[in-house]
């Protein structure tokens, strides 16, 4: 997961550049979610992996079927990303790019792992607390992982804070060499 996140966070970086530069960001977004999913469709990926199509035949499959929900420009991305072989990267260059979106948006979603349910007054404080930790509004998911012991995991983005008691005493095992 690491190394694809790797290779597509250039392409991911210089889509959203130029969507930025456009002011264009939501049509690019959009763009890039329809190609995501329309290459992950079984039939398409098959055709996308097959080493028996060029380049441009692979464009012409991928844009054919998206239809008019790519511009021109998203067009010539994909070609690009065809020629270096990694249209099998477009889900993780839309995550990317979706977060780059988030952050110049100045929008965080954040996931809340807990080991109970927490209430309506503690998912609150919480949110208010991340506004000013992540200095952006946040989008608060929890769930709920009894296997945590007590505390929670927060995740927003690459951002991870460990609060839980199963993490803590991970750490502490680590700490003995364990």
């Amino acid at each position: 997961m690491a190394e694809l996140t790797t290779l597509a966070r250039p392409y991911a970086k210089a889509a959203f550049e130029v969507a930025r530069e456009a002011n264009d960001l939501d049509s690019w977004s959009s763009a890039l979610d329809v190609a995501a999913v329309v290459s992950q469709q079984a039939s398409v990926a098959k055709l996308l992996d097959s080493p028996t199509l060029t380049a441009e035949q692979k464009v012409t499959v991928l844009t054919d079927v998206c239809g008019d929900e790519l511009t021109a420009k998203v067009k010539s991305f994909i070609a690009v990303l065809a020629e270096n072989k990694r249209l099998g990267l477009l889900s993780s260059i839309r995550d990317l790019f979706e977060n780059l979106k988030a952050q110049q948006e100045k929008f965080s979603d954040v996931q809340v792992v807990s080991a109970f349910s927490l209430d309506s007054n503690v998912e609150k404080a919480l949110t208010e607390k991340l506004k000013t930790v992540l200095l952006s509004e946040v989008s608060l998911k929890t769930e709920v992982d009894a296997s945590l012991l007590g505390g929670v995991v927060i995740r927003s983005g690459d951002t991870v804070i460990d609060g839980s008691v199963k993490g803590r005493l991970n750490k502490l095992a680590e700490s003995f060499g364990v």
